[in-house]
């Protein structure tokens, strides 16, 4: 059933403070994730003996089970959230990872480190919970606004935490990991000292319950709720569409442009700076200036187009290209996000966050095998014929589907344009 929500009437230099707390919460936390990137599949490899075919394998598997606890515990978090609020539920989370990276940090063998990247899916809950937190503080006209910062606080991350890691992994490989351990139990101090409560006592679940806290649950949930199950289809889509760049862009930029190390980072950091200041700086003002349901549509066409550049591409120049418009496919997510919250209720928010976030980590089970054994057979040396793009073309088609789906499912949604 829909649930339509008043305009707020929190007083706006409060909800502007609350806002900002959340975005330093999840950019100290974004930090502390990137910090590690670079040094993990290096610290997996010198405990695997230094071969590098036994390090990817257990970085394939690190990954996915990250992605599978993710799954399993994002909604738990959500529900946890909608029953006993906002707060302890991030300040939890920070605590947990902090520790968990100290943990990380003195792991003599691989199976210790092991659990720890499994404790680091558990406790990864303040993304879903400060989506549910920002819906909880601000009006439902200017979510997609505020949805955008948390990109931006994602962008800036991903910018700077993989460059300082690799920078303090020349000195240690366990010095990024005390490092973030830092980050994450500073974030904890910050949220506990500062970091206010979103949601009050009367909007709360009146219970926690089990079965619409675990992932098939939550998506039920989803489906339950008409308005928002075509967007959530959207959002896997999203997602899956994604994971090309986190798994075969690195081989693919060597195969074909002959990229090292070093030109890799730097484009890595270029995507991060685009997609940051696009995430921060256009997303209030287009849903302000064209609604919601456009910027939507806009965004995934730009999607579209990205990643058939990139998969088209025969020089590094113009693989580049598709970097501008890969940072245009950002504004998608926010209006999305801020659509799908005004269809459920105040006691729901954290729940329906936590199912998207479970899209998400479903999408990165097999998304990142999908690409990478399409990118493998694309340039396997027996094929006499060689289109190393396709990985990419594909994540165009499945971002054109969701382009398609999500003009289908809005249909009936209010232009949502409101004053800058």
């Amino acid at each position: 059933m829909s649930t339509t929500e008043p305009k707020s009437t929190t007083h706006t230099p409060v909800r502007r403070a609350a806002v900002i707390f959340i975005f330093v919460t999840v950019l100290i936390d974004i930090l502390a994730f990137g910090i590690i990137i670079p040094v993990l599949p290096h610290l997996i490899e010198q405990m695997t003996g230094n071969t590098v075919s036994n390090a990817a394998w257990w970085v394939g598997v690190f990954g996915t089970v990250f992605a599978a606890v993710q799954f399993i515990s994002s909604p738990i978090q959500g529900a946890l959230s909608d029953r006993f609020g906002r707060r302890p539920v991030v300040l939890l989370s920070n605590l947990g990872l902090g520790l968990d990276f100290v943990l990380m940090a003195v792991a003599p063998s691989l199976w210790l480190l092991f659990v720890g990247r499994v404790i680091s899916g558990m406790t990864a809950a303040s993304f879903t919970t400060a989506n549910a937190y920002i819906a909880d503080v601000t009006p439902p006209e200017k979510r997609a606004a505020a949805f955008g910062m948390l990109g931006g606080a994602f962008g800036i991350g991903f910018i700077i935490g993989p460059a300082l890691g690799g920078f303090l992994g020349g000195f240690d490989l366990r010095l990024p990991f005390w490092v973030a351990a830092g980050l994450a139990l500073t974030n904890f101090l910050y949220g506990y000292f500062i970091l206010p409560e979103s949601l009050p006592v009367e909007k709360r679940s009146a219970r926690f319950e089990p079965h619409s806290a675990s992932p098939l649950g939550s998506l039920k949930m989803l489906r339950r709720h008409r308005e928002i199950f075509g967007l959530s289809v959207v959002m896997f889509l999203f997602y899956l569409g994604h994971y090309v760049l986190q798994t075969v862009f690195v081989l693919y930029a060597d195969y074909r442009y002959h990229w090292g190390p070093q030109a890799v980072g730097y484009v890595l950091a270029l995507v991060g700076a685009c997609d940051g200041s696009v995430q921060a700086f256009l997303t209030g003002r287009l849903t302000a200036r064209f609604g919601e349901r456009r910027v939507m549509v806009a965004g995934l066409s730009f999607g579209v187009a990205a990643f058939a550049v990139m998969g088209f591409a025969t020089t590094g120049w113009v693989f580049l290209v598709g970097i501008p418009l890969l940072s245009l496919w950002g504004l998608s997510g926010p209006p999305i996000q801020s659509i799908m919250t005004r269809h459920v209720a105040p006691d729901e928010q954290g729940r329906l966050q936590g199912a998207v976030t479970s899209l998400g980590s479903f999408a990165g089970i097999f998304g990142p095998y999908l690409f990478a054994q399409i990118f493998a057979f694309a340039i396997a040396p027996e094929r006499s014929v060689h289109v190393p793009g396709v990985p990419f073309l594909l994540a165009a088609a499945l971002v054109g589907v969701g382009a398609v789906i999500a003009a289908r499912a809005t249909r009936q949604e209010s232009p949502s344009v409101t004053s800058p």
